[in-house]
């Protein structure tokens, strides 16, 4: 005895599922390429932030470690009374004989430079010196203390500014 034959059904896809298909997959993809320019973007930012945090530390270090003024002696004692706020450099005075902490008022670095030379890695980042008498700001005679500000603009033009205080003690 014959078997009667059955239709079995036919299995594939249809070319409405298949052009469906194709417009929900380019739409995905056109939104994970936008994700990753925008990602790609800004992925210098974090390297940037923390080149100018090193910048500012190796500039602050410098500063700090130096006199406060142009009459008080290497450590400090006896605390000098006259000229504290006398900013800015003495006449022929280059950062490489900047012996005080106001001597740095003014000072445009661009490309950044260590005090013995050039550092490498740094171009087109700019570091300017601001120096004033700030002691009434940390509860001291306003001649007794001096706020050191750094502002550092990175490639990008990211600015970053740093402040420290130097007290006359």
């Amino acid at each position: 005895m014959r078997r009667p034959l059955r239709c079995t059904p036919q299995a594939g896809a249809t070319l409405v599922e298949l052009v469906m298909t194709i417009v929900i997959i380019s739409i995905a993809i056109a939104g994970v390429v936008g994700a990753f320019a925008l990602i790609t973007g800004r992925s210098a930012d974090p390297l940037n932030q923390t080149r100018a945090v090193e910048l500012a530390q190796l500039y602050m270090d410098e500063i700090i470690t130096k006199k406060y003024n142009d009459n008080t002696p290497q450590g400090g004692r006896p605390k000098q009374t006259s000229n504290l706020c006398d900013i800015g450099p003495e006449a022929g005075e280059s950062r490489d004989t900047f012996d005080d902490v106001d001597d740095y008022h003014n000072l445009v670095d661009e490309p950044p430079a260590a005090a013995d030379g050039a550092l490498t890695g740094y171009n087109g980042f700019r570091v300017t010196v601001t120096v004033t008498c700030a002691g009434s700001q940390v509860g001291l005679a306003n001649e007794d203390g001096k706020r050191i500000d750094l502002s550092i603009v990175a490639p990008g033009d990211q600015s970053f500014v740093f402040s420290a205080y130097r007290a006359n003690f």
